[in-house]
Parts: structure tokens; C-alpha cells; sequence
């Protein structure tokens, strides 16, 4: 992921950070039952991205999104509008395995999408912040995820 502007400096950016590293390797394991024609492992995962990302989301969307959407309107609804699929694809296991066949394959085009929107935000997001935004931005951003926690070990934020 990027590392070359020093935004993960900021709390706010690392812990955001850090929750799409623990995405990223849900990912992968989703990848790997996905081969090993594991639904059950699949739909548990999903329903385990899908609770990083509630907060994670609610930080992006109700403090990060709002500070940029002035100077970048067009991109903050584009990423809030991905935030609606994969939400969509990963609540389709909230109460377990999906019966639908063609889910499988659902997610993983979902997960793709994911990667890619991580990328969006690692690559593109979180500098211009680190750029563009105010200290009482940074702390309305903080206020959020102080009222929203996170799902990452206490060790990590």
C-alpha cells in the first residue's frame, strides 16, 4: 500500500490504513475458499469484512468524504457509491451462506471492485487529505472514530 507521502503518519489516516491491510487479507482468504469451493468459509469472511468496513465507513463517510467533497465532489460519490455495492454483496451473508448459486462469483467481482477502491483511497484520498485538510477537520475526523471505535486489535489503534 502507499507509502510515500507519509500520510499514514496521521492517526486518523493509519488507523484507516490498517483496516484496509486487515480488508486486503480477508481478501485473499476469501480468494483461497473461494478455490477450495468453501461457501460456508466465504460467507463468514464476507460477514467479517463487512464489520471492519462499518466503521471504517461511517470514519470515511461522516468525517473524511464530507472534508474533501467541496474540491473533489464527483469522486467522493463515486467512492460513497461503491461503498452501497460492496455493502449490498457482503449483506447478502449477514445471516449466513447464501442460497444463491451465482453469489459466489458475486463476491468475488464485489471483492475486486474492493481492492480497487482501496486502492482509490490509499493512492488518491488519503494524500489529498494529508494535503488539504484543516486541524479542526482532522479533529471532526477524529470525533468520529472515537465515536464509532474500530475492529482492530487494541495493539493496532
Amino acid at each position: 500500500m502507499c507509502e510515500y507521502c507519509g500520510c499514514q503518519a496521521v492517526t486518523a489516516i493509519g488507523i484507516l490504513t490498517r483496516e484496509h491491510d486487515l480488508v486486503v487479507d480477508l481478501i485473499g482468504d476469501a480468494r483461497t475458499a473461494h478455490a477450495a469451493g468453501d461457501v460456508d468459509t466465504m460467507a463468514a469472511i464476507a460477514a467479517r469484512i463487512a464489520a471492519v468496513l462499518v466503521p471504517h465507513t461511517e470514519v470515511e463517510e461522516h468525517g473524511l468524504f464530507p472534508a474533501l467533497a467541496g474540491e473533489f465532489p464527483e469522486q467522493v460519490a463515486g467512492l460513497e457509491g461503491e461503498h452501497r455495492r460492496i455493502e449490498a454483496v457482503l449483506g447478502e451473508a449477514a445471516d449466513g451462506t447464501p442460497a444463491d448459486p451465482g453469489w459466489p462469483l458475486r463476491l468475488l467481482d464485489i471483492l475486486n471492485l474492493l481492492r480497487a477502491h482501496i486502492l482509490k483511497e490509499q493512492d488518491g484520498v488519503f494524500p489529498a487529505a494529508l494535503a488539504g485538510l484543516s486541524t479542526d477537520e482532522w479533529e471532526a475526523i477524529d470525533r468520529v472514530r472515537a465515536r464509532v471505535g474500530t475492529l482492530l486489535p487494541a495493539s493496532d489503534g
